[in-house]
């Protein structure tokens, strides 16, 4: 896609599929947290909704100009050599499209900005590891307090990276993850990390090809990490 000056940049958004209840209905439903949409019209973009139930990865990427690929439910475990912990919820028909999305995206140069499960299913694609359960490993629930509440954090970005060159040398951030980066997937360096040593934001080095393990998308006063996926797509114009 070519874009003229005066075009905004179209951004997908990868989106949930889950039971949800709304007006009369209780009913399978395409979904994804309007926040994410805010952010990305604040950044100057245009959002599009990306439901997974197509293979068509090629096509899709190639309507787009940028991708986020969004929080929610855990990778499968199985796709990085290990059996699911207890705590682990899995979405697998989400983790197929959005493997083949990012793949995609990645064959067409098209910038990528992960956030929090969005990380993950980039490290894991590359040949990464995860974590299972953080409050085994840490020994609390820092980065995900209770249901639907989230942790608050301080992230220090490592000199010289993408994540520091757009935040700086710290940012204060909220999180809700019980899972993290373990080993990380091929290509990817780590760019950003909490006190106590989780990866927070990886990346890699020569390509809009970012992750952040918090969301960013909770606080819409900040669209920095947004405003640069939207400004790398017109880089490359």
């Amino acid at each position: 896609m070519v874009l003229n000056d005066s075009d905004p940049p179209v951004i997908g958004l990868s989106t949930y599929s889950e039971q949800a209840k709304f007006l009369a209905w209780d009913t399978e439903a395409m979904l994804l947290h309007r926040v994410y949409a805010d952010c990305v019209v604040k950044a100057g973009g245009v959002p599009v909704l990306l439901p997974p139930v197509s293979t068509k990865y090629d096509a899709l990427v190639g309507r787009i100009d940028g991708l986020v690929l969004t929080g929610g439910a855990d990778v499968e475990p199985s796709r990085y050599g290990q059996e699911p912990h207890e705590k682990t919820y899995i979405r697998p028909e989400r983790d197929a499209f959005e493997f083949g999305l990012f793949e995609a995206a990645r064959a067409a140069g098209k910038p990528v900005l992960g956030v929090c499960r969005g990380l993950q299913v980039m490290s894991v694609a590359l040949g990464g590891t995860l974590s299972q359960h953080l409050p085994e490993t840490l020994g609390d629930a820092t980065h995900q307090p209770a249901p639907a509440t989230f942790g608050t954090s301080t992230v220090s970005l490592v000199d010289g990276t993408r994540a520091a060159a757009i935040l700086g040398q710290e940012t204060k951030v909220q999180c809700y993850h019980h899972q993290a980066i373990d080993r990380l997937g091929s290509g990817l360096i780590a760019s950003g990390h909490a006190a106590d040593g989780t990866v927070e934001a990886a990346e890699v080095p020569g390509e809009f090809v970012l992750g952040v393990q918090w969301h960013p998308e909770q606080d819409s006063d900040d669209v920095r990490l947004f405003a640069a996926l939207v400004n790398a797509v017109r880089e490359a114009k």
